[in-house]
């Protein structure tokens, strides 16, 4: 797998929420669907999966936010940064906006997800685009490439 030193820390935009990640990223990703765009007030939301045992809350108590369904996406109680995601059933990652860390490098996107939603001006150096979610089934083999490659 390509560099990518840990530790890394990271917090929300006003500092009450620190977290630590302390393991490499399984996949980073865009979502371009319009519930990321709405959520992230932007053309599209940036994750990278990070293996649960990896990433940690150093300070503060994010608060749930967003959808409050099966996806809980946490935030910052004070600025709302939206920090993480983590997905009933899928508990294994957690699915940290890689702008919540200090040092975001390193974190290009290395799949999209949901163009058919895109807005048409909005580009990511992404290897793979997905018009939806991929199938469940080529995840493993979307990480086994992506930790050939390493973070971008």
């Amino acid at each position: 797998m390509g560099e990518w030193n840990t530790p890394r820390e990271g917090g929300c935009r006003c500092g009450q929420v620190r977290l630590k990640i302390s393991a490499a990223p399984l996949l980073t990703m865009a979502c371009h669907c319009t519930g990321c765009q709405k959520m992230s007030a932007s053309a599209f939301s940036l994750s990278a999966a990070i293996p649960a045992e990896g990433f940690s809350v150093t300070k503060g108590e994010p608060v749930i936010g967003g959808l409050h369904g099966s996806s809980r996406h946490y935030f910052c109680p004070h600025c709302m940064s939206w920090m993480f995601t983590r997905s009933e059933g899928l508990d294994f990652f957690v699915n940290l906006r890689p702008s919540m860390l200090d040092d975001p490098s390193g974190l290009a996107p290395f799949i999209e997800t949901y163009t058919s939603e895109r807005l048409p001006w909005a580009v990511t150096p992404a290897v793979h685009s997905f018009e939806q979610f991929p199938p469940f089934e080529a995840y493993e083999g979307l990480m086994k490439e992506y930790a050939v490659q390493g973070p971008g």
